[in-house]
Parts: C-alpha cells; sequence; structure tokens
C-alpha cells in the first residue's frame, strides 16, 4: 500500500472517522444528542472537499479501485444525498424519540460502501462495497425495534438480501472460474478473445450477478420487497433507500457492462430489454391500486428502475449521460416527496394514506405547493427536471432503434400521471380531512432550507439545465 492509496480514500476514511466518533458519542454515559446530526453532517462536509479537492485520476489499491471525473460525480452525489436524508430525519427522529448516535453512523458507514461500488475495477471490491452498504441498510429498516412493521420490514430485507447476497457470490464464482480473473479489465480481455472457458459458464455468472443488482435497484421480479420495506421502515430511512441504492446498483451495472461485457453477448440485451418493459409496466400498474402514499412511491420507484435499465440497455455515450442526469433529478424529488410525508405522518400504524393530503393547501400552502412540485417532476412534466431526465433517455434508446420500448416507455409514463396526480388533486381540489384535527402544519425549521432547495432544483434543472448537463456530460466522458 502506498501512499497515494490512502490519500485516494480520504472521503471515506472521513466517512468512517466520523462514524465511529458517533458511536463512542451515544456510548457515553449522557450523550449529547443535539451534536450527533451536526457531527454527522461534518464528517459529510470534510468528505465532501476531500472529494472535491482531489485530483487524483487512475488506478489505486493494485488496481481495484478507479478515481476519475466519473467517481468523483457520483461521490458528490451519495455524500449530498446523505445529508439530506439526515437533515430530514432529524424532526422525525426526535419526534419519535428516537435519535441514536448509530443511526448516523450507519447512514455514514452506508455511503462509503456506495462510494466503493462506484470505484470498483473488480468484482471482490465490488461485492465488499455492496455489503458495506447492505448490512446498515437492514438494520436502519428495522430500526424501530418496538414497532412490529419496522421489525417486519427489517426482517424482510436482510432474509431477501442474503438470498441476493448468495446469487451474486456465485455469479462471482462462475465468472472468476470462466475467465479466471474478478478484475474488471482481465475479464473483459478474456470474454473479447474468446479466452473463457465457456460462454454458457459466462452468461450464467453475469446473470446470478444481475439478479444481486437487481434486487438492489427493485427491478421485476426482483422488487417484491420494496412496497413492504419502504412502507414499515422508518420514512427517513426509506428516503434514502429509495435513493442511494439505486444510484449505487444502476453505476455499478453500467460499469459492467460498459467495461465487461460491451459488445460481446448479444443475448444479454434481450434480457435487458425484457426486464426493462416488464419492471415499468409492474411497477406503474401496481401503484395505480396503492392507498398508501409510501406504498404508491415504492411501485414508483420500480418503474423509474425500468426507464433507468433501459438507458444501460443502450449502452452509448448519450444513454449514459441520461441516466446520470436522470438519477440525479429522480433522487432531488424522490427525497423531498418522502420528507414531506415524514412530516405528515403521524404515530400510528396507518400510516400516510392518500386522504391525508386532501386540503393541504389549507393547512401549509408551502408544502403543499412542494409536494406538488415533485410529483409532477416524477411524472415527467414540463418544465421540471424529470422532463428532461426521461427526454435525453428516450430519446437515446429511440436514436438506437429501440422503437418498441420507448412506445412502452411512453405508455408507461401516461399511466403514472393518474397516481402522482391524485395527492395533487387532493391538496387543492378537496377540503381537508377534519377527522384529523389539524388547523395548520409547521414545517420544522431544520428542514426548511433542504426541502426548499431539493424543489427549487427540480424546476430550476428543467429550466435551466446547463449546469447539471455539463456536470453529467464531463462525468460519463471519463468512461465512455
Amino acid at each position: 500500500m502506498h501512499l497515494a492509496d490512502i490519500t485516494s480514500a480520504l472521503p471515506e476514511l472521513a466517512l468512517v472517522a466520523t462514524a465511529l466518533i458517533l458511536l463512542v458519542m451515544e456510548s457515553a454515559t449522557r450523550p449529547h444528542r443535539d451534536l450527533l446530526a451536526p457531527v454527522a453532517l461534518a464528517g459529510l462536509g470534510l468528505a465532501l472537499i476531500a472529494n472535491l479537492s482531489s485530483s487524483s485520476n487512475g488506478a489505486f489499491f493494485s488496481g481495484m479501485l478507479q478515481l476519475n471525473a466519473f467517481t468523483r460525480y457520483l461521490s458528490t452525489l451519495f455524500m449530498v444525498v446523505t445529508a439530506a436524508a439526515i437533515v430530514v430525519a432529524i424532526p422525525y427522529l426526535k419526534r419519535t424519540l428516537e435519535e441514536r448516535g448509530e443511526y448516523y453512523s450507519l447512514m455514514l458507514f452506508a455511503a462509503v460502501g456506495m462510494n466503493f461500488m462506484v470505484k470498483a475495477q473488480d468484482l471482490t471490491m465490488l461485492f465488499l462495497g455492496l455489503e458495506l452498504l447492505s448490512i446498515p441498510l437492514y438494520i436502519l429498516a428495522g430500526f424501530y425495534r418496538n414497532h412490529s412493521q419496522s421489525n417486519e420490514a427489517g426482517l424482510k430485507y436482510l432474509l431477501l438480501g442474503a438470498f441476493s447476497t448468495g446469487f451474486f457470490l456465485f455469479g462471482i464464482a462462475l465468472l472468476y472460474g470462466s475467465t479466471g480473473s474478478t478484475a474488471y479489465e482481465l475479464m473483459a480481455d478474456s470474454i473479447r478473445t474468446g479466452a473463457d472457458l465457456s460462454r454458457m459458464l459466462t452468461l450464467a455468472g453475469f446473470g446470478l450477478i444481475l439478479i444481486g443488482l437487481g434486487f438492489k435497484v427493485a427491478l421485476v421480479p426482483f422488487h417484491m420487497y420494496a412496497p413492504d420495506v419502504y412502507d414499515g421502515a422508518p420514512t427517513a430511512i426509506t428516503a434514502f433507500l429509495s435513493t442511494g441504492p439505486k444510484i449505487a446498483g444502476f453505476t455499478a451495472l453500467l460499469m459492467l457492462l460498459t467495461v465487461v461485457f460491451s459488445g460481446s453477448m448479444a443475448h444479454l440485451w434481450k434480457v435487458l430489454w425484457v426486464l426493462s418493459a416488464v419492471t415499468m409496466t409492474v411497477g406503474n400498474l401496481s401503484a395505480l391500486r396503492q392507498e398508501n402514499i409510501k406504498r404508491m412511491l415504492a411501485y414508483s420507484s420500480v418503474a423509474h428502475a425500468g426507464y433507468l435499465l433501459m438507458a444501460i440497455l443502450v449502452t452509448n455515450y448519450d444513454s449514459a449521460f441520461g441516466m446520470l442526469y436522470y438519477l440525479v433529478v429522480y433522487s432531488i424529488a424522490t427525497l423531498a416527496a418522502f420528507g414531506m410525508v415524514s412530516l405528515l405522518e403521524h404515530d400510528d400504524a396507518e400510516g400516510v394514506t392518500m386522504s391525508r393530503f386532501d386540503g393541504l393547501a389549507g393547512k401549509s400552502p408551502v408544502l403543499g405547493a412542494m409536494f406538488a412540485i415533485s410529483m409532477l417532476s416524477l411524472a415527467g412534466f414540463p418544465p421540471t427536471a424529470g422532463f428532461l431526465g426521461k427526454f435525453f433517455i428516450f430519446n437515446a434508446a429511440l436514436d438506437a432503434g429501440y422503437t418498441l420500448l420507448v412506445v412502452i416507455a411512453v405508455l408507461n409514463s401516461l399511466v403514472s400521471v393518474y397516481y402522482y396526480l391524485r395527492p395533487i388533486v387532493g391538496i387543492y381540489m378537496r377540503p381537508a380531512d377534519t377527522a384529523t384535527g389539524e388547523e395548520r402544519i409547521t414545517i420544522p425549521r431544520v428542514v426548511v432550507p433542504v426541502l426548499v432547495l431539493l424543489v427549487i432544483v427540480a424546476i430550476g434543472a428543467g429550466i435551466y439545465p446547463a449546469p447539471l448537463v455539463r456536470l453529467s456530460a464531463v462525468a460519463i466522458s471519463a468512461i465512455l
């Protein structure tokens, strides 16, 4: 190990050190809980500075990690998403009396895992990153020990995640047996030159790895955990669960297909075509029937996974650029939506149903308007950033000749308009539910700047997309 290896991992080291400090603070006789979130945010700030100030490019740790503009872009996104999820969680945790140091510590460890997943140039490192992301999420999903729904969510996520990990490891074993290596470049050379032991073994290995990553990003048919886990987990964790792991999973899959399997195995693209079409269709049709907003957003995230998989299927510069742009705007709108759902949630088992939004414009005009904008962005209405995200992906797929898949995606987007507009109709066109007994809803001051900023970006990146387009283009140029 060289000094350059250590400096290349400074963001991850900052996050790990902060996570350990938080655990020590929690173990103190009289923990100062008001300092937990600021310490976590300070650690993220240091990691972000180390990431943005780094000029290192190339391979580190014997070629297992790669640093370039692409990895820095995604690491920055992970830290911003984690910071936003932490701020959104502060009033939620204080209200439920569950604020503890290990909560923030686990989120930081998960952020380290996401960083390793996108920087990995070896299946071994990809697996380590995946597990470092997954294990904290299993715990966080069941973080509310006295809530049966949270316990159920954590257990389901753990059991199904363990099965998906088994598939992933078996896939690595098959690929190693077929190509003689777990390094991306060496595997690619073996597959490209036909030196792999068996083409069928290679296909089977990739298929098993696709199952493992498909579970993480909630592709059909590996999505069944999503509605139950999203609904049962603490809402603040659901905001993180629906964004960070999805970004990490799709970018890891993009790296595998562009570096290892690019242009060498035609059967892969047929499988991805079917998965994309089925995922977006099942996600949207299932979301139509939901009355619980968290379950609706869970199935919505499944549908968005189908759109994103279409970008990976095309696997060219335009589609990869569109995927990066889409991941950013999807994460922004989803974080904002779940953040606002956490403010509307009561401490009961019913959760936030569609009727909870009735008359929200009268109780909190700002909250109602922000939630409406986040729904419009997820639906892809112009001039929101969500519209441009879908446009970039659909246009790239159309140019690549995937006309039928684009038609399916457009029809699915039209279907999604119905369930995204349902809460907006309630906010502005229905009287308030008098059963709640609320006159006004107050937004905690600590989350106001974050929610406002997220909504501004959701609109601003659609009206003036040049800065985000430029950053995404520079990032994707580093790998394609």
